[in-house]
C-alpha cells in the first residue's frame, strides 16, 4: 500500500484503493455465520414415530358456471334456471367451493351481479372470473 509523500506533486489524487474496511466486514461476517450456522439444526435428537398415511390431495371442489349471451345459466355444464341457483349454491356452501364465473360479453352486467349476489348470500366466499387472453381467438 502506498501513501504517498510530502514531496511527490501535492495535490494529486491516491490511486489506490483501501479494502481493509472490506476485509473487516467480510471477517466479522464470516465470523457471525459460523456461530450462528450450528443453531438452525435442531439440537435434541427426537426419534419421532414412522407411520403409513396416503396424502390427501385437499383439491377445492370447483362450480363452473357459465352465462350464455341469452342470459341462460349453466352449472357444471348442465343448463339451469335461475330460481334453482339459489338452492344449488346453499347445497355447496357446506363444501365451501370455488365458484369460476364465465360470462359472454353480451350478458347484462345485472345478470352477472345477481348470481355473484346468489352466491355470495349462501357463503360462498372465492369467486373467479374466468376470461380469455387478449388476442385469443374464440
Amino acid at each position: 500500500m502506498s501513501f504517498g509523500s510530502f514531496n511527490e506533486g501535492g495535490d494529486t489524487p491516491m490511486a489506490d484503493i483501501n479494502t481493509t474496511p472490506l476485509v473487516d466486514v467480510m471477517l466479522v461476517l464470516l465470523v457471525i455465520f459460523i456461530i450462528t450456522a450450528p443453531l438452525f439444526h435442531q439440537a435434541i435428537p427426537i426419534d419421532l414415530p414412522r407411520v403409513s398415511a396416503t396424502k390427501l390431495d385437499d383439491k377445492p371442489e370447483v362450480i363452473q358456471l357459465a352465462i350464455n349471451a341469452d342470459g341462460i345459466a349453466y352449472w357444471n355444464g348442465e343448463a339451469v334456471h335461475r330460481d334453482s341457483l339459489d338452492a344449488r349454491f346453499a347445497e355447496a356452501s357446506a363444501r365451501q367451493p370455488e365458484l369460476h364465473l364465465r360470462a359472454d360479453r353480451q350478458v347484462r352486467y345485472e345478470a352477472v351481479a345477481d348470481v355473484m349476489a346468489a352466491a355470495q348470500r349462501s357463503g360462498i366466499v372465492k369467486i373467479a372470473f374466468v376470461t380469455q387472453p387478449k388476442g385469443e381467438a374464440k
